[in-house]
């Protein structure tokens, strides 16, 4: 009767399509039928790529406890999908000067058979090919422990993340604001990289070197008049420093005394005396700190970078098994005791989903006629159902999105 599922993996995919429908229906004869009819609609319409998606039969325990999990793990499923996603953020932050390689960090290990557990591979064949980790989660304890063992990983890796991030995500941020300060204009940008001690007459009773910033196009203005702009300006003592594409840093030496006089003047002609004291100290204190920082970024990288990518695994994997066990709770919500139904993994055809959608409410109707109407009448409330109609139909659904970086 399940034949299909393993001719059906032997069909073409196509693109890199991230979308995942995972549905359930009952186990019996007539709804093996119905998703063999499914099947065969969608393979023949190429909508969707089927596979089987094997769940292993937990340890049901009482119904109420069962009401009590459906809620607690669509929580957790939010929770792990937002975690997965911030990891893949916090991958491409972190991988600033190679965004074009984030992808190839981003993957699961193992999965694909014992055999190939030391394998990393891209997050769609995890899905699709995904068997129940039974080392990690053993399906035969209590359901409630699978819940919580897989919750309590995720609540460490949250923990880790943030503290983690927290400290690299510091550093970045003062390396940026060092490196703003260097990236100004010559009216505001540090200047330590641009000076140096020759350039200033130091330890003078009489002496002091201002630096000025002039425009360009005034550059032979200042030639001619800055010696005259006020008296005991020292001949020849100016030199350009730097030029930004505004105008350029000019030092001129003078008396101490004349200081405001010079700057009253300089302003009348649109030159710009800008306060700065040559302090040998500081600048070395800056670029010291430029290279701490610099130092400290590269040495948190490589550990930080190999956190993720394990950790972002072991989240996302967590996830997949999040999926297998809402559609486990769900399925025997919906279908009862004892335990029946089969799940199958879909991955509709980009333009097909609402073709695709409409042959499984279709194939399905029967389980949930009011269901299969509302889908046609969105606007029909079914009493007592608090669902969104819009999320709810005649099997079971959850829905897999594998863009994480969108």
């Amino acid at each position: 009767m399940l034949l299909w599922f393993w001719s059906v993996t032997g069909q073409k995919k196509t693109g890199s399509m991230s979308e995942f429908w995972l549905i359930s229906a009952p186990g019996d004869k007539e709804n093996l039928q119905a998703l063999e009819r499914m099947n065969t609609v969608t393979s023949k319409s190429n909508l969707s790529y089927n596979t089987k998606f094997v769940i292993p039969d937990f340890k049901v325990g009482t119904l109420d406890s069962l009401v009590g999990l459906s809620d607690e793990l669509g929580k957790l499923d939010a929770f792990a999908e937002s975690l997965i996603r911030r990891m893949a953020q916090s991958v491409v932050d972190v991988m600033e000067d190679a965004k074009g390689k984030v992808q190839e960090n981003l993957l699961a290990n193992g999965g694909l058979k014992d055999k190939m557990k030391c394998l990393k591979i891209d997050l769609t064949s995890f899905v699709t090919h995904f068997e129940w980790d039974m080392a990690k989660y053993p399906a035969k304890q209590p359901l409630v422990s699978v819940v919580d063992t897989v919750a309590k990983q995720l609540a460490q890796i949250e923990t880790d993340l943030k503290s983690r991030t927290a400290s690299y995500n510091t550093l970045k941020t003062n390396l940026e604001n060092l490196e703003r300060k260097s990236m100004g204009n010559l009216f505001t940008r540090t200047l330590s990289d641009i000076v140096s001690k020759e350039d200033f007459v130091l330890d003078s009773e009489y002496l002091i070197t201002l630096l000025v910033i002039v425009p360009k196009p005034s550059y032979t203005q200042w030639q001619k008049t800055y010696e005259s702009l006020s008296d005991m300006v020292v001949p020849r003592s100016t030199k350009l420093l730097a030029e930004d594409n505004e105008g350029g840093l000019f030092t001129v030496t003078l008396f101490r005394k004349v200081i405001d006089d010079f700057k009253i003047k300089a302003k009348e002609n649109k030159f710009t005396v800008r306060e700065y004291y040559y302090d040998e100290k500081e600048i070395k204190r800056e670029r010291e700190e430029m290279t701490r920082l610099l130092s400290d970024k590269k040495q948190q990288y490589g550990p930080l970078l190999r956190w993720l990518k394990v950790n972002f695994s072991e989240a996302f994997i967590a996830w997949i098994h999040i999926k297998a066990l809402r559609v486990f709770v769900e399925s025997v919500l919906r279908y009862g005791l004892p335990v029946n139904f089969q799940a199958v993994l879909l991955q509709p055809k980009k333009s097909s989903t609402k073709r695709l959608r409409e042959v499984l409410n279709s194939v399905f109707r029967h389980l949930d006629q009011v269901a299969a109407a509302s889908i046609l009448d969105a606007s029909v409330e079914i009493p007592g159902l608090q669902l969104n109609n819009q999320d709810y139909f005649p099997y079971v659904y959850f829905h897999i999105d594998l863009s994480l970086l969108d």
